[in-house]
């Protein structure tokens, strides 16, 4: 018994231990007394190595013996210096804390064989794959709620309409079958009259309303606001600023039903104009026509003003036109608004000519939808488009945004919010030869209007703006 007692002053095992009425033994102190001792008392490891730092009375893990032999650590291609530990300290979400180790022989390494191969021969490649850390896409993730997916594939059938049914036209030629069909039907193409009637003969109302158009506005998000009621015994020619790449906000504020129209001006009926040659193209006239749409041309908005209404003089009736046009789309860089408005004044003749009000609009955050090249920086491109402005009569801006399964390359607008502020009512008094005096005048009270608009509503919609508004041309 004294024999057993001095071997074993002090039981290890919890059966021996309980006998003894003595506490618990920690696994590590336990597993300690087993292990033989590989360090010298100068090669003592630092206590905090594997270390484990619970929150309850666990008994702590068992220190873990590492190489500290100076052989053994040169077998392995280390110094005594590099044999060494980093510890980290964790935080979760609940508050709890968790500590953890992790060695540093291979950053010490690497650098001791990078100093060694500053003084070889050894020349070495380029690090494969080091490009795809880099790059600058990314990527949507796979676990995109549904609802974002059709926003997504609405806009984009919308963005690629004009592609889409211009190519299945082509198909459809390409099937004699059809032949018998497609040729009665260029000729009507050629010589209809119903982008220009005015008699809107080919709107629906029910397209107009589809739920499709909602997932279409809250894809940006887009809203629509008006600063003043608009009176359904009047007429109305609705200048839309700025014109951006596409004019998302326009087709969702004044094309479709989505952001509310007839609820903020009921009696209202508005019609989008857009450039007369859509209306050649086969099968995607039916399309935009069906949305309402007419030629933005002298003689529609004529028509469209003067023709329906309860009276059968175009009360009620209104016209929206993307004042700058193409020519304003080459200045739509984000965070800018630069609007091509001092010497556009044919709107301001025809609001006289056909007694209808001015109503500005200002569309905050349609210059945001797309990047594209900036004049400074390539001034021969810009001269290039501004020709081919001048004798076509459109301009390609050369534009990008986001694709459809990446955030960074495509023709998708980015996803940014739109705020459609439609202004005050500006009286007109009609006359069949307007006054230059007259025009200059209302011209200047439609800019102070588009100027109260922006400074009113500036830091609330465009608070990432690297400038102010400005007025050119």
């Amino acid at each position: 018994m004294a024999t057993s007692a001095a071997l074993n002053p002090e039981p290890s095992s919890p059966a021996e231990r309980k006998q003894h009425d003595l506490p618990q033994k920690s696994y590590v102190d336990a597993t300690a007394e087993k292990l033989p001792n590989y360090y010298s008392e100068q090669e003592q490891p630092p206590p905090e190595l594997y270390a484990g730092k619970g929150e309850d009375a666990a008994p702590r893990s068992p220190r873990r013996n590492i190489h500290k032999k100076s052989s053994s650590l040169r077998m392995n291609g280390f110094s005594k210096e590099e044999a060494s530990m980093i510890v980290q300290s964790f935080e979760e979400n609940d508050g709890e804390h968790l500590l953890s180790t992790k060695p540093v022989w291979g950053d010490k390494r690497e650098k001791r064989l990078a100093a060694q191969r500053t003084n070889s021969e050894l020349v070495s490649g380029r690090k494969a794959g080091a490009g795809w850390e880099r790059s600058h896409i990314h990527f949507a993730p796979l676990s995109v709620p549904l609802k974002r997916r059709l926003q997504t594939l609405i806009v984009l059938a919308h963005t690629l309409s004009i592609a889409f049914l211009l190519s299945l036209f082509f198909l459809l030629c390409s099937i004699p079958l059809f032949w018998p069909i497609l040729l009665p039907y260029l000729i009507y193409v050629l010589f209809s009259s119903a982008g220009y009637s005015g008699t809107l003969s080919h709107r629906s109302n029910f397209i107009r309303s589809l739920p499709i158009w909602s997932l279409f506005a809250s894809y940006f998000p887009a809203r629509l606001h008006r600063s003043a009621a608009l009176p359904s015994t009047r007429k109305y020619i609705f200048g839309y600023h700025p014109h951006g790449i596409i004019s998302h906000g326009a087709f969702a504020a004044f094309a479709t039903e989505a952001l509310g129209f007839s609820q903020l001006f009921p009696g209202i009926t508005n019609t989008l104009l857009t450039l007369d040659s859509n209306f050649r193209v086969p099968l995607y006239r039916e399309y935009i026509l069906t949305m309402g749409l007419q030629s933005v041309s002298r003689e529609s908005c004529e028509n469209i003003l003067s023709r329906g209404g309860p009276n059968k003089e175009g009360m009620g009736r209104a016209i929206t036109i993307v004042v700058g046009g193409a020519r304003e789309s080459l200045d739509a860089q984000p965070h800018s608004m630069r609007l091509v408005l001092k010497r556009r004044k044919g709107f301001v003749k025809l609001a006289i000519r056909t007694g209808a009000d001015l109503v500005p609009v200002l569309a905050f955050g349609e210059n945001e939808l797309y990047d594209q090249v900036q004049p400074e920086q390539h001034p021969l491109i810009h001269k290039m488009q501004l020709v081919i402005k001048k004798v076509l009569g459109f301009t390609v801006p050369l534009f990008h945004a986001r694709g459809v399964f990446n955030y960074d390359m495509g023709m998708m607008p980015y996803r940014r919010s739109l705020n459609v502020v439609v202004g005050r009512p500006i009286k007109v008094q009609q006359a069949s030869k307007p006054e230059d005096t007259y025009v200059d005048e209302l011209h200047g009270v439609y800019v102070r209007e588009l100027e109260r608009i922006w400074e009113e509503w500036k830091n609330e919609f465009a608070m990432e703006r690297t400038g102010e508004l400005q007025i050119v041309e």
